[in-house]
């Protein structure tokens, strides 16, 4: 995961073997998918969030992340989940368009909330949505 993550995540730091390893740690904690795309998501009470989402640059454009979606939101069901939360880097545009697509909208911003390597900030968008079976 960190190495797919590292290749995915250019603008900003890439997390650690040893970061997923703690985070999967946890058994509120669960990922889907292969070295090519991943996601990983925390589920507490009815609450799902997708800690991150990585398709490799290899990979990308396959549907393979959109596919991911549907799988994550799917185990988070079963796990008692009925809202899904997220949060995306602003200038990241085409993850807004997948969340968008998948039926996420804005709840909140994080302003100035991730550091870039040309020293500006950007903001975060917070994104829900239900995950209830029949929506």
């Amino acid at each position: 995961m960190a190495a797919t993550h590292a290749a995915a995540f250019t603008q900003s730091r890439p997390w650690s073997e040893a970061e997923f390893a703690d985070l999967l740690d946890s058994p509120f904690t669960f990922a889907v998918g292969d070295a090519r795309c991943f996601a990983l998501v925390r589920v507490i009470v009815d609450e799902a969030e997708l800690l991150t989402i990585a398709t490799h640059p290899e990979h990308q454009n396959q549907g393979l992340a959109r596919a991911l979606m549907l799988d994550w939101q799917s185990i988070a069901m079963q796990r008692g989940a009925q809202t899904a939360f997220l949060e995306v880097a602003a200038d990241n545009d085409a993850a807004c368009h997948l969340y968008r697509s998948a039926g996420y909208s804005s709840c909140g911003n994080r302003p100035a909330y991730y550091a870039r390597e040309t020293g500006r900030s950007v903001d975060a968008i917070l994104m829900r949505r239900a995950i209830t079976p029949n929506k």
